[in-house]
């Protein structure tokens, strides 16, 4: 049986948490500013006119992979978070983002996700494969945000 794992990740940001919430529930712009995502297509909006149901084309060990999310808006402006609704080689791909406003007007940003594999992997090449994926989101939504200062 492949395991569903969970990891966490956090990094500082040197914006306010609203300005962090906007630009990662601006899913349709992830193609200009996230390294892997290749293409995003948008199949439903909320009745606020966010992305709901979200198929993206991403680079994921050597090769193109698809996958379907879901987007849950209930506790924006703090936290987005998503579930998998479709993958071709991953059965789960959950996640969430937290905006945790600092002292100083910045955002700690933490990044959780859970990945099971539709093929057994290795455990090391699987959390190797999920640490690179939280890096790069968090590194490039980092980069992101502050640029719009």
């Amino acid at each position: 049986m492949n395991v569903a794992e969970l990891a966490t990740e956090r990094m500082f940001v040197t914006a306010p948490a609203e300005r962090c919430f906007a630009v990662s529930s601006d899913i349709d712009a992830y193609p200009q500013w996230a390294a892997d995502i290749k293409e995003v297509t948008v199949h439903d909006r909320d009745d606020q006119g966010r992305p709901q149901l979200v198929t993206f084309r991403a680079a994921a060990f050597g090769r193109s992979t698809s996958y379907t999310l879901s987007y849950d808006y209930s506790a924006a402006p703090n936290v987005l978070s998503w579930v998998q609704t479709r993958g071709d080689i991953t059965s789960k791909l959950d996640g969430r983002y937290v905006f945790e406003p600092t002292a100083d007007g910045g955002t700690e940003v933490t990044y959780h996700l859970e990945v099971e594999m539709k093929v057994p992997l290795p455990g090391f090449i699987k959390m190797r494969a999920q640490s690179r994926i939280m890096s790069i989101a968090l590194r490039d939504l980092k980069v992101r945000v502050e640029s719009l200062a």
